[in-house]
């Protein structure tokens, strides 16, 4: 069978469908519909299933994906992938059930993403928040070059980009990130001080300890410990 491709437009409530169809063979065809406002994916797939593929912001950690789930859940919209800032759902969604999954998300502080530049900042903050999670990947790797193969992007344009939709820089989310991670690791006590600076690539602990401090006012030992002692208060 011969290459096709043919472009068409679809509105319904408002939102606007870019329609692509390649046709490689008769067992290997795909038709990706793209959504502008809120951008929304569909895939087509063998056995005629639809897929629609939405992205989810403020998702950072694995609580927002039992959140999200349980959304879904009660909703009674199917999923096949729920990750971090991304869903997949099996079939397509009705407009009211989107405004649901709006409404429901809002009460969470999560959100869908509105634009392609959002949710390409979105990827990148969820990309970032698992290489300082499992660093082991881009240990020794400047996090620049790391990011830039990662998207296939310039680094100049996804600092730009992430500033104009976050107002701060890869680099301030980079470090927020960090001493999140250090907050972690500090209360689930399994590692020295001196291990956690060399797990998140710190030159040493005294620069680790000077960042902490700066961004949250405390010392290690210090968060540790007004830790420990709320902890105590609640027993």
């Amino acid at each position: 069978m011969e290459n096709q491709k043919r472009n068409f437009y679809h509105s319904e409530s408002n939102f606007q469908f870019i329609v692509e169809d390649n046709r490689l063979s008769e067992t290997n065809s795909e038709l990706a519909i793209r959504l502008e406002d809120p951008i929304i994916t569909r895939n087509l797939k063998s056995g005629n299933q639809i897929k629609t593929k939405l992205w989810i912001k403020n998702m950072v950690s694995q609580c927002c994906v039992i959140v999200v789930k349980a959304i879904l859940d009660t909703i009674g919209l199917n999923y096949t992938k729920v990750e971090l800032g991304e869903v997949e759902i099996v079939g397509d969604i009705s407009t009211e059930n989107l405004r649901r999954l709006k409404s429901y998300l809002l009460k969470y502080n999560l959100e869908l993403i509105e634009n392609k530049k959002d949710i390409l900042v979105e990827k990148l903050c969820n990309v970032i928040i698992d290489m300082i999670k499992d660093p082991e990947e881009v240990f020794n790797l400047k996090s620049s070059y790391f990011l830039s193969k990662k998207f296939n992007y310039s680094y100049t344009y996804l600092s730009s980009i992430f500033s104009s939709v976050k107002g701060s820089t890869i680099q301030h989310f980079i470090l927020i990130q960090k001493i999140e991670r250090v907050k972690q690791l500090l209360l689930l006590g399994n590692l020295t001080l001196s291990e956690i600076a060399w797990q998140l690539n710190y030159s040493s602990v005294a620069h680790l300890s000077n960042q902490f401090k700066k961004i949250t006012g405390l010392t290690p030992s210090e968060f540790k410990k007004l830790e420990s002692a709320k902890v105590h208060c609640m027993l």
